[in-house]
């Protein structure tokens, strides 16, 4: 309130001034910038009680910019890619596919929040990003009150598109950060598709495991996952179900890989049967998925993780049973991918990993993030892949 005041005592003149200097130093760098000082500004007046009639409309906006402040969301890091087929494919051929990225983010006070970027990929491998601008806008609950810890939905600004659009922590339990989406389009039967991630919602002192649903990329769900397994990290969702139950991949116990089944997506109590463990150097610490398993004509093909000497994180991949994901066909023996060169320098130092790759045709892209600082890609195909494993 002593804030307010002081910029009500101030002169009509000096409101001008001050709101002109304001402008010129962020206008530019900013979308809508004075309709956001005035959102801000009525929730100033909503807190604090504040007399509309009061302030003129410069007044208004000079106060709304006093609670705003610049947040550079990906300053500290850029990490963890995942990457499906786009719901809006229109004119495209069947040589191409529109796909959606997602990406995590970390910003001032490590906090991790979920970005996107939309591109193309081409039957032969080559791909597209649709440019990125300098600025971004965040989800909103709408008029929805989020309190607890139950499930939340939020909305894209109908103005901005996809790839300038950042969902934020918002419920309590997120409030550390949303880390590592693994997005996949999952199919419910019938060209029924629904998009769904499994993330990780840091509170500042616990983890647990989360459920982002959507259909359509303009209003997500987030909501928790219950049960046992719920309570670890890096779970992997199978984009079909498999006789009839849900299932996912899961490091339960900070080491091995497990296989979850479920009658309900939203609750794993199951703690899920032992699929793989650590077999060669390069994964002696831990191995863990690397997003969710991809059908081929062989099986599924799922991408791995692995950590080991000196903490450095190499790709593998193995290959499951089509009907029995409980079966390992095979895996890698060497590591699929691993940081070289400049590649292993940066916030986080020697490592690769990702959240998902996307199919075309015997193409795989390979979005991963590279040493916590920046993402690039990489393209295989299926057969080269099958010939690294044994």
């Amino acid at each position: 309130m002593r804030l307010v005041e002081d910029i009500a005592n101030l002169s009509d003149a000096a409101v001008a001034t001050e709101y002109k200097r304001v402008l010129t130093d962020f206008s530019e760098r900013h979308w809508q910038t004075e309709a956001v000082f005035e959102e801000r500004y009525r929730e100033v007046e909503d807190v604090l009680g504040l007399d509309a009639a009061r302030f003129g409309d410069m007044q208004r906006k000079l106060i709304g910019s006093y609670f705003c402040h610049e947040y550079t969301y990906a300053a500290a890091a850029l990490m963890n890619p995942s990457i499906v087929p786009h719901p809006d494919q229109s004119g495209l051929d069947e040589d191409s596919c529109r796909f959606v990225l997602s990406l995590r983010a970390v910003g001032e006070g490590h906090i991790s929040s979920i970005a996107f970027r939309e591109g193309i990929m081409d039957r032969d491998g080559e791909f597209t990003l649709w440019p990125q601008g300098a600025f971004a806008t965040a989800v909103d609950s709408g008029e929805a009150e989020v309190a607890g810890d139950g499930a939340v939905t939020v909305f894209r600004n109908p103005d901005s598109n996809l790839s300038h659009t950042v969902i934020f922590p918002i419920t309590e339990q997120q409030s550390g950060g949303l880390e590592d989406l693994r997005l996949v389009r999952f199919d419910h039967g019938g060209g029924d598709y629904e998009w769904i991630g499994t993330y990780t919602a840091y509170s500042g002192h616990a983890i647990r495991s989360e459920l982002l649903r959507t259909r359509d990329f303009r209003s997500f769900t987030l909501e928790p996952i219950e049960g046992a397994a719920g309570r670890n990290k890096g779970m992997a969702l199978f984009p079909q179900k498999i006789d009839g139950r849900y299932a996912m991949v899961g490091r339960q116990d900070g080491k091995n890989l497990f296989l979850l089944r479920s009658d309900r997506i939203d609750r794993w109590d199951d703690e899920g049967v032992l699929l793989m463990g650590p077999k060669y150097p390069w994964e002696f610490i831990q191995i863990g998925n690397c997003g969710s398993p991809v059908l081929t004509e062989h099986g599924w093909l799922l991408f791995t993780h692995g950590v080991g000497a000196m903490r450095k994180y190499s790709l593998g991949c193995a290959l499951l049973d089509r009907d029995d994901p409980s079966k390992v066909l095979a895996r890698s023996k060497a590591p699929v991918l691993t940081a070289e060169d400049d590649d292993r320098s940066g916030y986080v130092p020697n490592v690769v990993y990702t959240c998902g790759v996307m199919k075309m045709g015997e193409q795989i892209l390979i979005p991963y993030g590279i040493s916590d600082s920046a993402v690039g890609f990489a393209t295989s195909t299926v057969d080269g892949l099958l010939q690294m494993m044994e």
